[in-house]
């Protein structure tokens, strides 16, 4: 059985489309189809129906889709066991990043990096941290580097690289900015612009909260950090930010009685999976940074 076959058939069940599927493996439309149909002849079945220019999966596709996945990850874990007796530290690295991270604790490791590893190939995947473990625990990535779940995912395991405090901010004319401290029932009293629902950023605040048994009054919400300093900055609420991010010319910072607050940084790896000899070099680089 074609391995490249079954990778086409994934990608096609997932995105329920010949055309998508193709432009995410860089290939013609006509040259998908022919996987599929070389597939369904070497299995003797239909995997697709095709309906209202969908993509859908048969009984006997949606059999074949999760030992296919299943199929296709131990095949690259086979690759990196042998691969990584060599001592060599090349190859391709699949791995899934925050944007924050990308943009505020990356950049500096990743150029030495790549000055010591010239022969990997990173392939950066950005999401939000929460995506990144479901795709590691699919092993659709091999790692990554994120905001680490306040609990442990039963197939997955984390090392922590970076402590990042988290504070509550407002704009440097929000009415709150004149107090050196507040407490909670002060702050919820106030419209906020936070992290979406599900972040393991706002389950953070969500639980300092809840044990005040207050309410937060969250009228805007995205999981661009960067978006949120800009909300908060021209005064549509208060925040919560890294203290990477604070701007001492259109925020201030404030001290809330009874929390403190602070987020791990780390990698994400799967329990089952072997590490290729680039993604220990990178966890390597994090730590050693």
């Amino acid at each position: 059985m074609e391995i490249n076959n079954l990778k086409a058939f994934i990608q096609v069940a997932e995105s329920g489309s010949f055309s998508a599927a193709a432009e995410q493996l860089y290939l013609t439309q006509p040259a998908v189809s022919k996987r599929i149909s070389s597939l369904e002849g070497e299995l003797n079945v239909r995997l697709f129906d095709r309906i209202s220019r969908r993509a859908v999966l048969t009984d006997a596709g949606s059999a074949l889709l999760p030992r296919a996945k299943h199929l296709i990850v131990e095949i690259a874990d086979m690759k990196r066991v042998v691969t990584n007796h060599s001592g060599e530290v090349s190859g391709q690295l699949a791995m899934g990043t925050s944007h924050h991270i990308g943009l505020h604790r990356l950049p500096n490791i990743l150029k030495q990096y790549s000055a010591d590893y010239p022969k990997v190939q990173l392939d950066i995947q950005f999401m939000d941290s929460e995506s990144a473990c479901g795709e590691v625990e699919q092993g659709k990535l091999e790692l990554a580097i994120i905001t680490l779940p306040n609990e442990l995912p039963a197939k997955l395991q984390l090392v922590e690289f970076w402590h990042d405090p988290l504070h509550v901010v407002v704009a440097n004319d929000h009415c709150l900015a004149q107090y050196e401290t507040v407490d909670m029932e002060q702050l919820l009293q106030h419209p906020a612009v936070l992290p979406g629902r599900g972040t393991y950023t706002r389950e953070i605040l969500e639980q300092a909260v809840n044990k005040a048994h207050g309410q937060i009054h969250c009228g805007l919400s995205t999981h661009y950090l960067e978006t949120l300093k800009m909300m908060c900055g021209i005064g549509l609420g208060w925040s919560l930010l890294p203290e990477s991010m604070l701007d001492s010319e259109k925020l201030v910072s404030l001290d809330v009685e009874g929390i403190s607050l602070a987020r791990r940084l780390g990698a994400v790896t799967h329990q089952g999976r072997t590490l290729s000899n680039a993604g220990s070099a990178m966890l390597e680089s994090c730590l050693n940074y």
